[in-house]
């Protein structure tokens, strides 16, 4: 009988617990949005792709090489 009610109360204490993070969520849904939003680098072109020249494309490679390397350190650690 002590586990039945053990689960139970478990049971009723994670649909609390899942309920009132899923509201909060939903209540904050913009400002985590914009929070991961804010966090993400974006790669933008500032001129179309055919209009790119070499050097700027170098440009652009080393700096995705430098942010890998990035990445790749944190992940590391």
């Amino acid at each position: 009988m002590a586990l039945n009610r053990d689960f139970l109360m478990g049971f009723l204490s994670g649909t609390v617990v899942g309920a009132v993070g899923y509201r909060l969520y939903e209540q904050n849904s913009g400002q985590l949005k914009s929070l991961v939003q804010s966090n993400v680098p974006t790669l933008s072109f500032q001129s179309p792709r055919n209009e790119l020249t070499v050097e700027e494309l170098v440009s652009q490679k080393e700096r995705l090489e430098d942010l890998i390397a990035e990445k790749k350190a944190v992940v590391s650690i």
